[in-house]
């Protein structure tokens, strides 16, 4: 059996009967969406979706940084750019 990552999960049939309530039940939190009794998407408050998203450029960055690392270095001042 796949694993449900989230606390609460509801049936898609629930979803779309009351999404509202859904999201109202959740009280801040992730809901697993089943189909079938697997999970099949995850209801995210959408302010925990932009933490994610945040999160994910910022390891995107770092993961750039770490890249360009040992390239060359040019000096440039500020004004010239």
């Amino acid at each position: 059996m796949e694993a449900i990552l989230s606390n609460a999960s509801v049936s898609i049939t629930e979803l779309k009967r009351n999404p509202s309530a859904v999201i109202e039940a959740a009280d801040g939190e992730s809901v697993a969406v089943l189909v079938h009794n697997k999970p099949s998407a995850y209801l995210v408050p959408a302010e925990t979706y932009q933490r994610l998203m945040e999160r994910l450029e910022d390891l995107e960055l770092a993961e750039l940084v770490r890249a360009r690392r040992s390239e060359r270095r040019v000096k440039v001042k500020l004004d010239d750019l």
